[in-house]
């Protein structure tokens, strides 16, 4: 067996690969990725991609049928996932995310590839006042990035038939320990703040609600993904994952962080304007359909996760948010230094 997984090198990428390649022990398993994030390793006792057979480093909208001879399974991660780069500029968002998505598929199909796994979002939802959202619930994608993820499914959904399965977890917003950190999630930031400076400052009233989901447990969607029989879900599937008992309110989080990380101060914007993004998601249909791939890491042991790994690598950063563990600045950073083009493409110096 052959799996490709594309996007490797960011922020989930190192867990689903470890994920893979202990269900997959005997497969050939090769990432494919321009390689951004390559340098902003943490915590890490080895390179993560020396537990693959393979690193192509590539840029996806130039993917080409080579890439994809003999492949058997793609994981698709590749994508700009800042809200802030979609502001910059929608269209190159577009461009990466959706465009880009949708013809690495059918190559993909084209080459014989069997199963094709799509890294979606619950941001589609957007702003939801009224009850959990199901998989049959309206989108209101309020960013590029969420708009980028709607349109994708789209385009995939006419791919999907009996030698082509296509699934797209519309995940929750991840959280977690990784050998390539980002802190510009929530729950990651609060930590940061906690352990910096002791303060955890929420800019909304702290009323909408978030769905979280670990990477690890991001990972185990993935691979059911990889192997799910077309009985469970059909050729084409969309399906939200993540856990009911994880929707939570940004206040709650925030008084766990503090709870968790003693001495923490946590203060609370009650004039903020509401908050446009705020939804609930129903997970009843993945954990129907994949009863045994279920998140299994909860929140305190998420929190502790990430307190234990920033103290391992004695951080202290109170201005992390100038750092390269926001991916927004890694690659402005890139764009100013004159690495890459305002396209996000490589300048070959």
């Amino acid at each position: 067996m052959k799996i490709l997984i594309t996007g490797n090198m960011g922020y989930i990428g190192p867990a689903v690969v470890k994920r893979i390649r202990a269900s997959y022990p005997k497969a050939k398993i090769v990432g494919l990725d321009t390689g951004f994030f390559a340098h902003c390793l943490t915590n890490s006792d080895v390179l993560p991609e020396s537990r693959l057979d393979g690193q192509i480093f590539h840029d996806i909208r130039k993917v080409t049928e080579d890439h994809l001879k003999g492949v058997d399974a793609v994981v698709n991660l590749a994508a700009i996932s800042n809200d802030i780069m979609g502001k910059i500029d929608e269209s190159l968002t577009l461009d990466i995310n959706y465009r880009a998505g949708v013809r690495l598929a059918k190559l993909a199909k084209r080459c014989g590839v069997k199963s094709f796994v799509f890294a979606s979002s619950c941001s589609v939802y957007g702003f939801a006042e009224e009850g959990a959202k199901t998989e049959q619930s309206p989108v209101n994608p309020l960013t590029a990035y969420a708009k980028s993820k709607i349109l994708t499914e789209k385009g995939l959904a006419p791919l999907a038939g009996k030698n082509f399965k296509v699934t797209c977890f519309r995940f929750a917003t991840a959280c977690g320990m990784s050998e390539r950190l980002r802190l510009d999630l929530v729950i990651n930031d609060f930590v940061a703040c906690a352990l910096t400076s002791k303060k955890i400052t929420v800019l909304s009233d702290g009323t909408p609600w978030r769905p979280l989901i670990h990477i690890k447990d991001m990972a185990r969607a993935m691979d059911w993904g990889i192997q799910r029989p077309v009985s469970a879900g059909g050729p084409f599937l969309v399906v939200n994952a993540g856990s009911d008992e994880w929707n939570y309110q940004v206040k709650d989080l925030a008084k766990a962080v503090a709870d968790e990380i003693p001495g923490t101060e946590v203060s609370i914007n009650l004039d903020a304007p509401p908050d446009k993004r705020s939804y609930r998601v129903d997970f009843g249909l993945f954990r129907k359909l994949a009863p045994k791939n279920q998140p299994q890491v909860g929140l305190l042991e998420a929190i502790r996760e990430l307190k234990e790994g920033l103290e391992g690598m004695g951080f202290d950063n109170a201005n992390f948010r100038d750092s390269n563990f926001m991916r927004i600045k890694v690659l402005m950073g890139l764009v100013d230094r004159g690495l890459l083009t305002p396209e996000l493409r490589w300048l070959k110096k």
